[in-house]
């Protein structure tokens, strides 16, 4: 599973490796947290809605995108606490987690670190088969899970 953080949406992709070595599209999506509500509100809501979509797919592993780039010193502060209630997720839900920047994952998915998000979304789509486009979120997130069984690898 991957988890692209944020503090208003939260990308997740779901992946499944089979025996042959080939990765297969499960689900992906995104989280959403009430943008008006309080800091806390949104964490506990980010939370719940992780741990929603773990008990559901049961991953093995969880990819979650490393904090590289912010507006401003407050959104790197909330996607901080975003990240960390992923982790934690991870964590509580007793789930190996992994931690990927956005160059390692970029590289992995079409070969060049400094991809865009329409490039990732592309190759993501062309990757796993799919007949849609998964929004970006999504795609982020289904790149950090290939990412990761690219990496590491999972057994089937």
């Amino acid at each position: 599973m991957g988890i692209d953080p944020g503090s208003i949406y939260c990308g997740y992709g779901v992946v499944r490796k089979t025996g042959k070595g080939e990765c297969l599209y499960v689900s992906s999506g995104r989280i959403r947290m009430t943008s008006s509500a309080p800091l806390a509100h949104r964490l506990m809501e980010l939370f719940g809605g992780l741990t929603e979509v773990m008990n559901e797919f049961s991953p093995q592993a969880c990819a979650v995108e490393k904090i590289f780039f912010a507006k401003g010193v407050r959104a790197a502060l909330s996607l901080g606490h975003a990240r960390g209630i992923a982790l934690l997720a991870g964590a509580l839900g007793g789930v190996p987690v992994y931690e990927y920047s956005p160059l390692e994952v970029k590289k992995a998915v079409t070969g060049y670190g400094r991809a865009g998000k329409t490039q990732v979304q592309a190759m993501i789509k062309r990757l796993l088969d799919l007949s849609f486009c998964p929004s970006t979120d999504g795609a982020d997130a289904l790149a950090l899970a290939l990412c990761h069984l690219n990496r590491r690898g999972l057994p089937s």
